[in-house]
């Protein structure tokens, strides 16, 4: 994902291992960890009392022929595989509940930032990699938490455990031991740390193939339309086998780490038996002794080998973590100030633009708008209109604070939108766009989108207020009909019109219309159009307007050119002018501008 310089320049002098980040996590469920660390204790300690029972048995069992002490030490060892069954059990309740539990706080954490991000990250952002990170990642997390976390740990256990033993039970072998540690552990650190720069280019790279699967599934009517199954598949495949190459390479680096831990641990082991042998046969060591100091010996030798192996599956897991906290470390560029201004209550709905000029941060060197100043009184309605790329929707972009200006101020109800927190001021406004936006959800959920928590009724009154309440009536299942991914399953215009409903039902005191009736057939968008007189009447109201029936009944009209109005008055001044807004009408309407004049007279 494209990140910001600042992000970038973080991830390049990061110090802390990205694994730290879950500690917080951890800390949560202390009570969790704690009944992990005790089986893990438990499990290991009647691991490590198994040599010690062979030893004796060596020493004393057999040579003095006592069946009843054979047989009381292998009931011992019954009741130390019971142990050992149970610790086995704890172990892995624990464990894996912890894992679950911190990637579901930690999902649940990086989906909450991720949505009060400004819609600057999002411009450069692709959301199907934000997904990629919010699963695939997450469940690498788990793993390592989970299962991978407690191997690792409970091998370290016994390997310091089984170490301390060797000592205890033999120091001069113990020293060849020492000696060997060094060759296992150095493969550890030296091949680790390129484990994990593969693992992490592994994930980025499916990543990148998710992102563009996500985005063509989500297009796949326009995909197929076009006939371009072919090429799409065939990009897609490119992008799946670059990941398979990253993961191969990552698989690569992590057997040869395998191997040369296991080779270097079995070696040792051959020559602690070689020394301990003729240890037996000179009479400084007996048989029971060397048994069980190599029981330690290997027990000892097949944790290091363990942790070689899962040092890969830790490494893949830093790599996934290092990419969720990248999402938690975003800054949104919209935040509230540390003492907002409180918008004045009642509202009244006024709106201001002050000297406002603004360039897209994805487009620094092309403003967007250039010194534009507008006042919007209470109850009063605005038309913007202007030529494709003039600066309509930035005007609203600007207005819900998804981005603030470069220069000059935007006022709500005489405040400066900056210096209030911008969930205030976003709840003043109501906006139905012309790209609706329907989710997978009833009918009755996408309405109450607009006011979580409306009754049912509230939701149906605000259905027939925009004339929807019949089509959804004729719906399966009525309001509680699941209206597909998109609003698949509806046409244009009833989406549009769920958009007006949604719009009507949250009540605000200004709202915002990017050519409302768009989507509508003449009948419907007659009806809408007396449903959004009503709706508008009494509420400030800016219009990005298209259309006749809008424009002509605006009680102003902007004309935006590159950024600025270049015109502004009714319809009627307007085209007598025979400036900007005259000519985009003959272009626009098939009668052209005599038909205007005709109307206005």
């Amino acid at each position: 994902m494209a990140l910001t310089p600042v992000a970038q320049e973080e991830k390049s002098r990061r110090t802390l291992k990205p694994l730290r980040g879950l500690l917080p996590y951890l800390r949560t469920y202390k009570w969790l960890v704690a009944g992990a660390g005790f089986f893990l204790l438990l499990a290991a300690i009647a691991t490590l009392i198994l040599p010690i029972a062979v030893r004796r048995m060596i020493d004393h069992g057999f040579s003095e022929a006592d069946s009843g002490f054979i047989a009381s030490y292998f009931s011992m060892l019954v009741i130390v595989a019971a142990v050992l069954a149970v610790a086995s059990a704890g172990r892995y309740y624990f464990v894996i509940t912890l894992g679950e539990r911190v990637v579901a706080d930690l999902r649940r954490d990086v989906f909450t930032h991720v949505t009060r991000l400004s819609p600057a990250f999002f411009d450069q952002a692709l959301s199907g990699e934000i997904v990629s990170r919010l699963t695939a990642d997450a469940t690498q997390i788990k793993s390592a938490v989970g299962a991978t976390a407690s191997t690792a740990l409970r091998n370290t256990i016994m390997g310091l455990g089984a170490v301390a033993m060797m000592v205890v039970t033999s120091p001069t072998l113990s020293a060849l031991v020492v000696v060997a540690i060094p060759v296992i552990v150095f493969p550890l650190v030296a091949f680790g740390r390129s484990v994990r720069k593969r693992a992490r280019r592994a994930q980025d790279t499916l990543a990148d193939a998710t992102a563009f699967a996500g985005e063509q599934i989500a297009a796949v009517r326009v995909l197929q339309a076009f006939t371009n199954e072919t090429v799409v598949a065939k990009r897609f495949a490119e992008a799946v086998e670059a990941a398979f190459e990253a993961a191969r390479s990552s698989i690569f680096a992590r057997s040869i780490l395998t191997f040369v831990a296991i080779f270097a641990t079995s070696a040792s082991v051959v020559a602690v038996l070689w020394a301990g042998s003729h240890a037996v046969l000179n009479g400084t060591m007996t048989a029971g002794t060397l048994g069980q100091f190599l029981l330690y010996a290997v027990l000892g030798a097949g944790a290091l080998g363990a942790l070689s192996e899962v040092w890969g599956e830790l490494a893949q897991a830093a790599g996934a973590a290092e990419r969720m906290t990248e999402l938690l470390a975003q800054k949104p560029a919209i935040a509230a100030p540390a003492q907002p201004l409180a918008l004045p209550l009642p509202p009244r709905g006024s709106v201001s633009f002050r000297n406002v000029s603004f360039a897209y941060p994805s487009r620094p060197g092309r403003s967007a708008l250039h010194d534009l100043s507008f006042d919007v009184a209470p109850g009063e309605t605005v038309a913007i209109v202007g030529p494709s790329g003039a600066g309509k929707s930035t005007v609203f972009s600007l207005l819900l604070r998804y981005y603030d200006p470069d220069q000059g101020a935007v006022l709500i109800d005489g405040v400066d939108i900056r210096r209030a927190d911008p969930q205030a001021v976003r709840e003043r406004l109501a906006i139905v766009p012309q790209d609706v936006t329907v989710f997978a959800a009833t009918a009755a959920d996408n309405i109450a989108f607009g006011r979580p928590g409306a009754t049912r009724e509230q939701v149906e009154a605000a259905a027939r207020a925009a004339l929807a309440h019949d089509f959804i009536r004729a719906l399966e299942n009525g309001y509680d009909t699941q209206v597909g991914e998109r609003g698949v399953t509806l046409s244009g215009g009833q989406r549009q019109r769920l958009a007006i409903a949604r719009a009507i039902l949250r009540d605000a005191p200004i709202l915002l219309l990017d050519e409302a009736t768009s989507a509508l057939d003449a009948e419907s968008e007659t009806l809408v159009q007396e449903a959004l007189e009503h709706l508008m009447r009494g509420r400030t109201t800016i219009v990005i307007a298209h259309r006749l029936a809008t424009i002509l009944k605006a009680d102003r009209i902007l004309v935006l050119e590159e950024g600025r109005i270049v015109e502004e008055g009714r319809h009627a001044e307007l085209v007598a002018r025979g400036g900007v807004y005259a000519r985009l009408a003959s272009l626009q309407f098939e009668a052209g501008a005599d038909v205007f004049k005709g109307a206005a007279e």
